[in-house]
């Protein structure tokens, strides 16, 4: 039997990805097995309306054809019997919390990416026994003491255990070495290679490129003329190589913002202006909540052929306020959105972030009249609703019975645009 140290690379590392499986269901089948335990079960934003879609599913309904981001009339048709669940984003944060602080008993090294994945780099775990001796460990501890299923990829690498992950589902443990690369990824298509996507893969089929083997073997030069510097990374990661670093600190957000699926199609003014509201309130709640302002406003519009648009605008000087990215956001609407077409799904996200400090001085010069009433107006909203909860002050222009509506609800509110203390979206 070799000594723990030689199933360690002598320069280089050991990396886990760690993948929860069909996440949300499984949280509510170890939370209520007796009910969901082996069944087809969905979580879907609109249960009761049966219009909203489908945020994920367990492996049973999946066999069943039903599949994240239909509606759920669809899954439906497809299993009559698919068990709807409300999402319970504060249930599913516990959990992620859990198997979180299980991982970083192994490693101080660990990199959260969403809910329901992170990194490990396990380099320096020799301690805990052989890489495959920790992974089996977690995810045979993970099952135990949060009764969740997980996959777990093995690599020198982030690129290649984020791979290696994905290729047994549930309950998988796979390795994956840069020299089993050839053999097991290169007779993929480009689409397979992680952090290649759509209009990449398109691009790459018009230069006759079709599979990972020959994106390895393909000119640098000429991919570095087609992609620019993404061209270099094209053709190392097709060879299995990365040098990213797991990096347990979290990076301040590019962006925050929400989204939120309506149950049916909305049409007229008043509602869409109601809905951006909501919108509008709650993203500058956690831009505020974080200490920071915004200068760039964008908007995302859905049809219900699910074709998606986005429209954004730089402000004149960085903002926190509500109204003003409320207004920015309906003239963005009104400008980019003819009157009269129907939208499915509406979403704000605020960008160009930078803490609230550094432009303070600058939100004084543009706007030194209004700015401290607003402010204070604002501060001691954000007291009382600390204090009491999000519905202790609304305005009129708030109240309705659209999913809108449920964000401020950190248990059950809609998506969140990307990863910050809520981590609240996963695509599985």
């Amino acid at each position: 039997m070799k000594p723990i140290h030689e199933h360690y690379p002598a320069s280089g590392r050991v990396v886990l990805h760690l993948d929860m499986n069909a996440f949300y269901c499984s949280v509510h089948e170890a939370e209520d097995p007796e009910t969901y335990r082996g069944l087809p079960t969905a979580v879907a934003g609109s249960v009761e309306l049966r219009k909203g879609i489908i945020v994920t599913c367990s492996y049973p309904a999946r066999s069943r054809g039903v599949r994240t981001g239909m509606t759920v009339r669809e899954g439906l048709r497809l299993c009559p019997d698919l068990k709807l669940i409300t999402p319970d984003f504060h249930l599913y944060r516990k959990y992620s919390r859990g198997f979180m602080e299980i991982a970083r008993q192994y490693t101080p090294l660990v990199e959260a990416v969403s809910i329901d994945e992170c990194y490990l780099d396990i380099t320096g775990s020799k301690f805990f026994g052989t890489p495959l001796d920790i992974a089996s460990a977690i995810q045979s501890r993970i099952a135990s003491e949060w009764s969740l299923p997980c996959s777990i990829g093995v690599a020198p690498n982030k690129l290649l255990a984020k791979m290696a992950s994905d290729m047994k589902k549930p309950n998988g443990l796979t390795v994956l070495r840069i020299r089993d690369v050839p053999r097991v990824l290169w007779e993929r298509p480009c689409n397979d290679l992680f952090g290649i996507g759509r209009k990449t893969a398109e691009k790459l089929r018009r230069l006759n490129l079709h599979t990972i083997g020959q994106l390895a073997a393909a000119d640098e030069a000429m991919l570095t003329r087609q992609f620019g510097v993404n061209g270099m990374w094209l053709k190392q990661a097709a060879h299995g190589i990365d040098d990213s670093p797991v990096n347990p600190v979290r990076e301040r957000n590019k962006s925050i913002g929400h989204t939120t699926t309506l149950p049916q199609d909305v049409k007229r003014a008043e509602e869409i202006r109601r809905v951006m509201l909501n919108l509008a309130d709650q993203t500058c709640r956690r831009l505020r909540r974080q200490k920071l302002v915004a200068s760039t406003v964008q908007i995302t519009i859905r049809t219900p052929d699910m074709k998606t648009i986005t429209r954004s605008h730089t402000l004149s000087s960085p903002t926190d306020l509500m109204e003003r990215v409320h207004q920015e956001a309906c003239r963005l609407f009104d400008q980019h959105w003819a009157d009269g077409r129907p939208v499915r799904l509406l979403g704000i996200t605020l960008q160009n972030l930078k803490p609230n400090e550094e432009a303070a001085i600058q939100l004084d010069l543009f706007s030194y009249q209004e700015q401290p009433r607003k402010s204070a107006l604002t501060k001691a909203m954000d007291a009382l609703r600390d204090r009491f909860g999000e519905d202790a002050v609304l305005t009129a222009g708030m109240l309705g019975d659209d999913p809108s509506t449920l964000i401020r609800n950190r248990k059950i509110r809609g998506t969140s645009l990307q990863l910050d203390e809520d981590l609240l979206y996963i695509d599985e």
